[in-house]
């Protein structure tokens, strides 16, 4: 996928897999064929130990990885591109933070997130996400905070793509984009040119959505699919926050070869990034869960990953 540093000529657009066997048996390339979908795994599940995750990512046999803003802090850009051309990932996406609406904080928003875009350009990697500022669960949401952050979102496009770096915003619960018909008016109040899709299986489900239904509405807004799972848990769990806890693909409530098969239909073509905020079992390693998540993509999904010898 070509990016555009013009903002005139700058629309990142989304594409197409294709897709050899039917439900429930699909087979996806994990390759960078030109009908394939490239996975790739975030590095949050490590919390501020990147260089491990960067290690682990690449020994479980993922091509891509997204990284949070901590990057910015732990590497320089001619560093970090020459430990990922050595385990031969992709920077595939910065998680760039929060967007804040709030005229007073507008300019400081702009001017963070198009520095980490210039970090982004820097290393070498393709997209930077953006969500708008997390709120207690659950929260209600205003059309015109919609609007607002639509119109934001642009603003903070316009300049990344000035620096040849798509903005995605990812839907996420707690913000604005929390329900479906929120994230319509969002999206609605935006620029495409500008404002891409990042669409998160789980977030999806947890806001009430369906992410197949929405794969086959936005497929020329997405950008970046984040394959998450969730389960339903009592909110007066311990610790818990939220009646809800992610977990590794297929071991929650996402129907995620609906997924697929939507992702078949529009001809997706692009990055398929798996995240999980933390492992769910406190037994188990990040690489562990990272495991987990392949296998079901390799065992229900059909996805062939890359020999693990070559890295």
């Amino acid at each position: 996928m070509r990016l555009q540093s013009s903002r005139r000529t700058f629309l990142a657009g989304a594409g197409a897999a294709a897709v050899t066997a039917a439900l429930p048996r699909l087979t996806f390339a994990a390759t960078n064929g030109p009908s394939g979908i490239r996975f790739g795994y975030t590095a949050m599940t490590w919390n501020a130990e990147e260089r491990q995750a960067i290690d682990d990512i690449s020994a479980v046999g993922f091509e891509g990885i997204q990284f949070r803003i901590d990057a910015t802090t732990e590497f320089k850009p001619d560093e970090l591109r020459g430990i990922l051309q050595q385990r031969k990932l992709t920077f595939v996406a910065l998680s760039s933070g929060e967007v804040a609406i709030d005229p007073a904080m507008q300019a400081d928003t702009i001017a963070k997130h198009t520095a980490n875009a210039k970090f982004v350009r820097d290393t070498g990697g393709l997209y930077l996400q953006v969500l708008d500022q997390l709120k207690p669960y659950p929260r209600t949401v205003s059309a015109e905070e919609c609007r607002q952050l639509g119109k934001l979102l642009t603003e903070i496009g316009k300049h990344t793509a000035d620096l040849g770096v798509p903005l995605i915003y990812h839907n996420h619960m707690n913000t604005i984009s929390e329900h479906p018909g929120n994230l319509e008016l969002v999206l609605e109040a935006s620029d495409p040119k500008y404002v891409k899709l990042l669409l998160d299986t789980a977030h999806s489900v947890a806001g009430g959505g369906d992410p197949a239904e929405a794969i086959a509405k936005y497929h020329d807004r997405i950008l970046l699919i984040h394959l998450k799972d969730v389960v339903d848990i009592p909110l007066d769990t311990p610790k818990a926050k939220y009646p809800f806890q992610w977990v590794e693909l297929g071991r929650g409530r996402v129907d995620l070869p609906a997924v697929f098969a939507a992702l078949e239909k529009v001809k997706y073509r692009g990055w398929a990034v798996v995240e999980l905020d933390r492992v769910p079992v406190a037994s188990r390693t990040p690489k562990e869960s990272a495991s987990i998540s392949r296998k079901y993509l390799e065992e229900k999904i059909g996805v062939k990953f890359p020999a693990l010898l070559s890295r």
